[in-house]
C-alpha cells in the first residue's frame, strides 16, 4: 500500500497546554501507523499536541480508490493533577466540520479505523444545540454535573455557553467574498457543483444593505464580480465557473481580502467564505505558509470562513488551520442540506461575529477534584499566562452560537483519586477552597471592533444535571468519538452504549435522530 507523508513534524505547530518549553526531550506517539517526534513540557509530560500535516492512504470499501485526505494529527488529553496544574486554558471553537466529515465517511462505507485524527470531538459536541436560559448579557450559560457513563467513578462536568444573538450584532450590512476554488480537482458532482448551489443559497438570504463579490482561482485569481447586491447578476458570476487547472490558493486569498477590503462597511459584517477541497499546489503551499498569509490579513478587521467540499484528497488540516488563523470558523459541506443549515438556518451564528479573541480558563478546586481530563479542544490549547494577553488569539463566535466544554473528573477522596506523594502540597485550605465550587469558569472576549477583552466568571458547584436529554446525548457523542479514536480513556463505552444514551437524548430533533441513524451504521468494524 502507498503511503505520503507531506511534512514531518513540526516544533512549530505544536500545542502544550502547560507552560512553554524550556527543555525538551524525545517522546513519540504513533497515529495511523507513523510515528511522530515531539518536544516534551519541562515537567517531562506532554500534554497534548498536534501534528503537522499527515497524508493518510485509504480506500473505499470496493478497495479501489487510492485516497490522499490530509488531517493533523492529534494526541488527546490525558488526567491532569489539580495540584500540579490547577488551570486548564484554551481558546473557543465552534467549528462543527469534523461531524460532517465523520457523517459522509459513515455514509460513504469508509474503515473508520483509519481516520482517527480526522475526529475532533469538541467539533461533533458543537455541531448539535442544547437548552440554554436566554439572558440579557454577552453569553448564558448552562451546566450538568452528573455520573460519567464509560466511567462511572468519575464525574462529567459538561457546560454550554451561548452568545447573545442581540447583542453587537453590526446592522449596516454585510460584504462577503464568494472566494471559489476553480481547479481542476474541484471537478466531480460533490464539490463545485454543491458549492455553486450552495452559495446561491446564501444569495438568496441577502438585502439591499448586502455586497457580495465573487473571486475565483485556480493558476491564478480572477475577480468575476465585485460589490454586488444584484441577486441574478450574483448567480450568473457564480454559474459562469468551471474547473480547470492548478490551485493557487495563496493567490486567491490575497486576492478576496483586497475586494474585501475595497469594499469595506464600517459597522459592517465584512467576511471572506473560502469554497474549497483545500488541496493548493501552487503559490504558498505549505500549511505553515498559509496560516501566516492569513494571520497577516485578519488584522483589516474582515474575518474569515472555510467551506470545505469533497472525498478522497480533502485536506481538513488547511481547511481548518487557516479559519483558526484568521479570526474564522470551518463548516465541511456534504449535501445541499447542510449547506442549507450552516448558510441559510444558521447565517447569523455562522457569519456575524459578536466576540472574538475569546478564551476559556478553568481553576479547579483542589479541595474538591483531584484530577480532571479535558475532552477535545487540543488543537486549541494555550498556556496560563495566555490567558490575560490580548496579543494571543482565541477563537471568534457568532450571534447566537454555543460553545460546548466537557471535563471528567476525579473528585477528591473518590476511589480514583490515587492522591499525591508531593511533599509540600498539603497544605491547610484557605476559605474560597471550602465553598464547595468545583471550579470557576473564566472567559475572556473582544468586542468585534475592540482590541481589550472583558473577563466574566462563573463559579459552579455540583447541582446535578440540569438538562437530562442533553447530558444523555452529550455522552453519546463523546463515546462515540473515544470509540472511533481507540481511546485510552473509553472505560466501558461501546457503540450500543453510545447509541442507547444519544437515543435517549434526541428530544425529537432531527439532527440528533439522524446521529442515531449514523451510529446504527457502526460496531460491526470494530
Amino acid at each position: 500500500m502507498k503511503k505520503k507523508v507531506l511534512a514531518a513534524l513540526m516544533t512549530g505547530t505544536m500545542l502544550i497546554s502547560a507552560a512553554a518549553c524550556s527543555s525538551a526531550k524525545s517522546a513519540s506517539d504513533t497515529v495511523m501507523g507513523h510515528n511522530y517526534e515531539a518536544a516534551c513540557t519541562e515537567a517531562g509530560e506532554i500534554d497534548s499536541y498536534v501534528g503537522y500535516e499527515t497524508t493518510m492512504p485509504n480506500y473505499n470499501e470496493q478497495g479501489k480508490d487510492f485516497n490522499t485526505e490530509e488531517y493533523n494529527t492529534i494526541k488527546e488529553n490525558g488526567f491532569v493533577n489539580v495540584s500540579q496544574a490547577p488551570l486548564s486554558t484554551f481558546a473557543a471553537d465552534v467549528d462543527t466540520g469534523s461531524y460532517c466529515n465523520l457523517r459522509r465517511m459513515i455514509n460513504g462505507g469508509w474503515d473508520l479505523r483509519n481516520v482517527a485524527s480526522s475526529i475532533r470531538t469538541e467539533e461533533m459536541v458543537n455541531y448539535f444545540d442544547y437548552k440554554v436560559e436566554d439572558t440579557d448579557k454577552i453569553f448564558g450559560v448552562q451546566y450538568s454535573i452528573g455520573e460519567c457513563p464509560w466511567n462511572p467513578q468519575n464525574k462529567l462536568l459538561i457546560l454550554t455557553m451561548q452568545a447573545n444573538s442581540e447583542i453587537n450584532v453590526p446592522s449596516e450590512g454585510n460584504n462577503f467574498v464568494f472566494l471559489i476554488d476553480t481547479s481542476g480537482s474541484m471537478n466531480s458532482q460533490d464539490k463545485l457543483p454543491l458549492v455553486k448551489e450552495s452559495f446561491k443559497l446564501l444569495a438568496g438570504t441577502l438585502t439591499s444593505k448586502d455586497r457580495v463579490s465573487v473571486v475565483t482561482y485556480a493558476g491564478a485569481a480572477d475577480t468575476l464580480l465585485e460589490g454586488s447586491n444584484d441577486y441574478n447578476a450574483i448567480c450568473k458570476a457564480i454559474d459562469s465557473v468551471s474547473a480547470s487547472g492548478g490551485t493557487n490558493g495563496s493567490g486567491g486569498i490575497k486576492a478576496a481580502y483586497k475586494c474585501a477590503e475595497k469594499n469595506f462597511i464600517k459597522n459592517g459584517n465584512n467576511r471572506v467564505i473560502i469554497a474549497s477541497d483545500g488541496d493548493m499546489n501552487l503559490g504558498i503551499t505549505s500549511q505553515s505558509g498559509l496560516v501566516d498569509l492569513i494571520k497577516e490579513n485578519k488584522e483589516t478587521g474582515v474575518f474569515l470562513t472555510t467551506l470545505g467540499y469533497g472525498t478522497g484528497n480533502y485536506s481538513d488540516a488547511n481547511m481548518e488551520s487557516i479559519a483558526d488563523a484568521g479570526n474564522g470558523n470551518y463548516f465541511y459541506i456534504d449535501s445541499i442540506d447542510e449547506a442549507e443549515r450552516v448558510l441559510c438556518e444558521k447565517l447569523k451564528q455562522t457569519t456575524v461575529t459578536v466576540a472574538k479573541d475569546v478564551k476559556f480558563q478553568v481553576e479547579f478546586n483542589p479541595a474538591e477534584v483531584a484530577s480532571y481530563r479535558q475532552i477535545g479542544y487540543e488543537n486549541r490549547q494555550m498556556s496560563a499566562s495566555d490567558f490575560n494577553d490580548d496579543k494571543k488569539d482565541g477563537g471568534e463566535i457568532g450571534a447566537g452560537a454555543q460553545v460546548t466544554v466537557c471535563y471528567e473528573l476525579i473528585l477528591k477522596g473518590s476511589a480514583n483519586d490515587t492522591g499525591s506523594d508531593l511533599k509540600y502540597q498539603d497544605t491547610e485550605l484557605n476559605e474560597k477552597s471550602k465553598s464547595g465550587e468545583l471550579c470557576t469558569v473564566s472567559v475572556r472576549y473582544k468586542a468585534p471592533t475592540s482590541d481589550e477583552s472583558t473577563k466574566i466568571e462563573y463559579p459552579l458547584k455540583d447541582n446535578g444535571i440540569s438538562n437530562r436529554e442533553d447530558f444523555n446525548f452529550i455522552c453519546g457523542v463523546i463515546e462515540t468519538s473515544m470509540l472511533i479514536r481507540n481511546s485510552d480513556y473509553k472505560g466501558n463505552a461501546t457503540f450500543d452504549s453510545a447509541y442507547q444514551l444519544a437515543k435517549s437524548g434526541t428530544n425529537n430533533n432531527k439532527y440528533r435522530e439522524e446521529f442515531c441513524k449514523l451510529l446504527t451504521k457502526l460496531g460491526a468494524d470494530f
